[in-house]
């Protein structure tokens, strides 16, 4: 296997990402609290989009909802072409997907094309950094050959090239538990990288890092989405970073899109509306809390 697996012209890139598309759901939990309240908005494949807003908005709802994690209550979610109609027998990859509904093996399919990065790793601690990663191929890999730890050669191949990508192939074999914080979060992106996702989803990816590493994992985000036109959507709490890092910002309050553009014209006045009051040192990573 070559090192094209992860190179290509910008072209190129544009056939790599999925489309979403969302089409007014609902999410209510058996609580009865309403996580998502109409929301209709559609990703294109190679966006890369930052969802911002308070604690219990619906940031977490609204990205976990794209792979199924969340169940929808009404309405439709669209992922793969979302011009085209939901595809969920096809077995080759890149079919699409309607997400009401979805069951078993087409679900099982959607999460291996969709990627997610979870705020605390999710990796496992006692083994290495190349098995966390190779956990990615576990969908294209029979069940003999995953427990016997039997990699085929060329999924140790395609799994060190996405530990370059994220710069950090020179632990490939130290146990997890021995990274900080930030490379354990690049070990995870390296994760989707090699499960080929079409889309990266990540839940709140820097929430316990210090903001240098913050930055590096934003960065190597933002430079996957740009080199691979990988769709990716980021859900943050900090403004500073959407802003920096999104091309295109998704405000939530209660549940409710109050705001969908370009992240570069989101000012103040826009992100206190978002949240309903005015901004502070909290709510940006790089103090003072005042956004150039």
């Amino acid at each position: 296997m070559s090192g094209e697996q992860f190179e290509g012209s910008a072209g190129a890139a544009a056939r790599t990402g999925a489309g979403i598309r969302f089409e007014h759901v609902n999410v209510t939990y058996p609580n009865g609290y309403q996580g998502l309240r109409d929301v209709s908005l559609t990703i294109e494949p190679g966006e890369m989009v930052a969802v911002v807003g308070l604690s219990g908005a619906g940031k977490s709802t609204l990205v976990r909802t794209i792979n199924g994690l969340v169940p929808i209550t009404s309405g439709e979610i669209t992922v793969g072409d979302v011009s085209a109609p939901g595809d969920d027998d096809a077995a080759a990859p890149g079919a699409t997907y309607r997400l009401s509904g979805l069951r078993g093996a087409a679900q099982r399919r959607l999460r291996s094309e969709v990627g997610m990065v979870f705020q605390s790793f999710n990796l496992a601690r006692r083994t290495t950094v190349l098995n966390n990663v190779l956990v990615g191929r576990l969908h294209h890999t029979p069940t003999w050959r995953s427990l016997l730890g039997a990699w085929r050669a060329d999924d140790v191949e395609l799994a060190m090239q996405a530990l370059e990508r994220v710069e950090i192939v020179q632990k490939a074999y130290s146990n997890a538990s021995e990274l900080s914080g930030g490379q354990q979060q690049r070990v995870a992106i390296a994760r989707t990288l090699a499960q080929q996702a079409r889309v990266i989803l990540a839940d709140e990816p820097v929430a316990s890092l210090d903001p240098p590493t913050s930055h590096v994992v934003m960065r190597d985000l933002q430079r996957i989405n740009a080199e691979l036109g990988i769709t990716v959507v980021v859900n943050l709490h900090f403004l500073d970073l959407a802003r920096r890092y999104g091309q295109r910002m998704i405000g939530l309050r209660a549940g409710e899109v109050v705001y969908d553009g370009p992240a570069a014209d989101a000012d103040e006045r826009v992100l206190e509306e978002i949240y309903g009051r005015s901004l502070t040192a909290e709510d940006v990573l790089d103090a003072p809390a005042v956004l150039e």
